[in-house]
């Protein structure tokens, strides 16, 4: 795409060059247009520590201490790296007048990828897959509020600041009702509109089961083009609710009276040849299917860590919830982790998991994914039986805690080598600098259960 032509025909005045971070948030700088032509040739200077921060922006490694606090000697002292931009990507953004947007891929100042650039490590997976190609779905639940105090006083400021106060646009639990959904359409209208001329694949706009609470699903699209088309969806969508007074959010479990969990079930599957490699003329899933779902169940507590990451996500996992809660699969059964749709000779086959929560950074959770299902089809592993009861099956349950996940990723070979050792270490201890600051706050229940009792 010639970028340098896209903003002359529309006008612009600014682009917004940015990168995925560690969790999945967009960062980056804006330039105005006459800076644009050097930063497509040279890339833009990001400070290093960008990388080094937990998801309340704090950062957890010494980044002042020799090699930065990770070994790399790159990152010494908060050094610049570089964002260098993905062309493809190019969007002029219809909610921000005259700026453009370009998705940029991390490099060292000598041209060298940034080891802890999570893009990078979708990158890889999809190269190990060779001649298959990842297709993904993506069924993404959210919360979009109205704001009803901003909470901008000096006093909320901070790390991180309070959030804003909010009230429902819907009430009740009326799943799927059309009454429901003409009350929140002049929202979803403003999303519609913005999510289009970004160009990404909206297939439907749902009223989701609990209030406030909706479901936008895709089209499939191949690996990092579905990757990109998550991070662009969640981004547009809480920057577009926020400039007409509402709050969207893709946290799971967002603590409000009433307030259901949400999810992000991911459609999957392998094509070969412009085929799907898990269509079968005679059963559900071919025999590569089957090896790639065992493999998905194989190493689903350590993918947790990545499908799941943060310490909220984990109060998701409840019996009878449509939500998973131990290692099983099902032929069409919305109590399964993962769930086989298909039948015989149907080119839609494909295998929904539904493990993951919506602000999980979608390369990492699509590289988990890959890696998992490779071992699965390189062992030739075969899946157990179909769960029919889902929440009385005996079987392994899935981690409770993001810190019981951090244990099983670490313990786990097939991803430590698959996403790399260097990737796995840091991204660990990123996270558990967040359970740590969790573990050392008075939560309500505490002040609750004991204030008075003793």
């Amino acid at each position: 795409m010639n970028i340098l032509k896209e903003i002359d025909a529309h006008l612009l005045k600014a682009v917004r060059f940015s990168f995925v971070d560690q969790h999945g948030i967009l960062r980056g700088k804006t330039l105005a247009v006459d800076e644009v032509r050097g930063a497509l040739e040279r890339g833009v200077t990001v400070t290093s520590t960008l990388l080094l921060k937990d998801t309340s922006h704090r950062t957890v490694f010494p980044a002042f201490t020799p090699g930065g606090g990770v070994g790399m000697a790159e990152l010494e002292g908060a050094a610049d790296i570089l964002m260098v931009p993905d062309r493809a990507t190019f969007r002029v953004l219809p909610w921000a007048p005259d700026t453009g947007w370009v998705l940029c891929d991390l490099r060292f100042q000598d041209g060298r990828p940034v080891p802890y650039d999570s893009r990078a490590v979708l990158r890889k997976a999809l190269e190990k897959l060779g001649d298959y190609e990842f297709i993904a779905g993506l069924e993404v639940e959210f919360h979009v509020f109205r704001i009803t105090q901003p909470n901008l006083r000096p006093s909320d400021a901070g790390q991180p600041g309070t959030p804003p106060d909010v009230e429902l646009l819907t009430t009740g639990y009326q799943y799927l009702t059309e009454q429901r959904y003409d009350l929140i359409d002049p929202v979803v209208q403003l999303l519609r509109e913005g999510l289009e001329k970004l160009g990404l694949p909206l297939r439907s706009f749902e009223v989701e089961f609990g209030p406030s609470q909706f479901e936008f699903t895709l089209a499939p699209l191949p690996g990092l083009a579905a990757a990109d088309a998550m991070v662009l969806l969640r981004s547009a969508v809480k920057q577009i609710a926020r400039r007409h007074g509402y709050h969207a959010t893709f946290m799971c479990r967002p603590k409000l009276p009433n307030v259901m969990s949400s999810g992000w079930h991911l459609h999957q599957s392998l094509t070969k040849g412009g085929r799907n490699a898990f269509t079968a003329e005679r059963e559900d899933l071919s025999d590569i299917g089957k090896q790639y779902l065992a493999g998905l169940l194989e190493h689903a507590r350590a993918a947790c860590a990545f499908s799941t990451p943060t310490i909220n996500g984990y109060k998701r996992y409840r019996p009878y919830s449509l939500a998973p809660d131990r290692l099983i699969w099902g032929k069409e059964n919305r109590g399964a982790l993962l769930r086989v749709i298909g039948a015989p000779g149907s080119s839609a086959t494909r295998i929904e998991n539904r493990i993951g929560e919506p602000a999980a950074n979608p390369y990492l959770y699509f590289a988990s994914q890959i890696h998992s299902g490779l071992d699965g089809i390189a062992t030739r592993a075969t899946p157990p039986a179909a769960a029919d009861t889902p929440y009385e099956a005996k079987a392994e349950f899935l981690p409770r805690t993001l810190s019981e996940a951090l244990e099983a990723l670490r313990s786990d070979k097939v991803l430590r080598a698959g996403i790399g050792e260097t990737f796995v270490d840091y991204y660990v201890r990123l996270k558990e600098a967040e359970v740590a600051r969790y573990n050392l706050e008075v939560s309500d229940w505490e002040q609750r259960e004991y204030f008075d009792l003793f």
